[in-house]
């Protein structure tokens, strides 16, 4: 018979205090609350939140999983905001132009939805690049490349504008990225990739990952150091109306098309992705916020369109043992 160090790799431990850094795989008995406990690597799972009071796709999502901002989508085009804090969602002020299909940067409180396009807007799609403080949106300095179905990464002073298809007609798929500072856009090197209906994650403008995309279907992921765009490991699944969470070293991907929508979830270390636990609901065009292990999924076309949310977590690490 197999001993448990044969199977682990590892003794049972005594140990007067929990392990800091315990590994996967680790058993050891605490002798100061008498409980034998165990570290597992859990790769999370969704779970239902509070639905949008706006049911509506393309759409877009800044912040945390329990303080984040829902604004714009489509169809038809709408300019609703919505805060969501942990439990349920409150209808805001609504975009000065509504539209659909737009990047968006920043936190709750502070945040920038830039292009899109919406029945609203005579002629060609333009740049339109808004403010949010917290109360109301105020347009700021336009993109210099305007275009609908971007993606966006950063901070509302200093944030990243990244692929999609330009105006037209013709219209033509780019892989334009524009830096912004807080006042306005600047061209910098673009994507090694153009495309459009991409996924972006990131800290700021010197930090970001685009995902997947559509040129046609993409699983290719692009990662940008503040000069210029580095092809790193691609997504198990190709896929295009995608959204994301997280930072360039530590994201979730999530949803998208085609056909008809996606569940796929897929995690990235800095280094590769990997396949966890699926959304509930199946689909493409949503609005995601939040971290890796701590993300919030809304919106979408299922079809229909959807007002569903729901909220990732990775679980807790350490199990404790009992006798019942």
């Amino acid at each position: 018979m197999s001993t448990y160090k044969q199977i682990a790799g590892t003794n049972i431990e005594v140990l007067s205090s929990d392990p800091a850094n315990p590994v996967d795989g680790q058993v050891w008995y605490n002798s100061t609350s008498n409980t034998v406990k165990a570290n597992f690597n859990d790769p999370g799972s969704w779970s239902t939140g509070g639905a949008l009071n706006t049911a509506r796709y393309q759409l877009g999502g800044v912040g945390t999983q329990t303080s984040s901002l829902a604004f714009g989508g489509g169809a038809p085009e709408t300019g609703a905001t919505e805060s969501y804090n942990g439990t349920s969602w409150t209808e805001l002020n609504d975009l000065n132009t509504a539209r659909q299909g737009m990047g968006g940067a920043g936190i709750q409180t502070a945040a920038i939805a830039f292009g899109g396009e919406g029945s609203g807007i005579p002629g060609p799609i333009p740049g339109i690049n808004e403010s949010w403080n917290g109360t109301s949106w105020t347009e700021v300095n336009d993109l210099n490349t305007g275009r609908v179905r971007l993606a966006g990464a950063g901070i509302q002073t200093s944030a990243l504008a990244f692929g999609g298809e330009e105006t037209g007609p013709p219209f033509s798929i780019t892989g334009a990225t524009e830096s912004y500072n807080g006042t306005s856009w600047t061209e910098v090197n673009d994507l090694n990739t153009g495309r459009l209906r991409l996924a972006g994650v990131g800290a700021d403008n010197t930090s970001a990952l685009a995902i997947g995309g559509d040129s046609p279907i993409l699983t290719l992921t692009e990662s940008w150091n503040g000069t210029s765009w580095t092809e790193v490991n691609d997504l198990n699944n190709g896929r295009e109306l995608l959204s994301a969470a997280g930072i360039q070293t530590s994201a979730l991907a999530f949803g998208g098309s085609p056909p008809g929508g996606l569940a796929y979830t897929e995690s990235w270390n800095g280094t590769s992705w990997t396949e966890v636990n699926d959304l509930n609901t199946a689909r493409n065009g949503l609005g995601g916020a939040g971290i890796q292990t701590s993300a919030l999924a809304f919106g979408g076309d299922a079809p229909p369109f959807s007002a569903a949310t729901e909220e990732w977590n990775v679980g807790p690490q350490t199990i404790t043992f009992t006798d019942s």
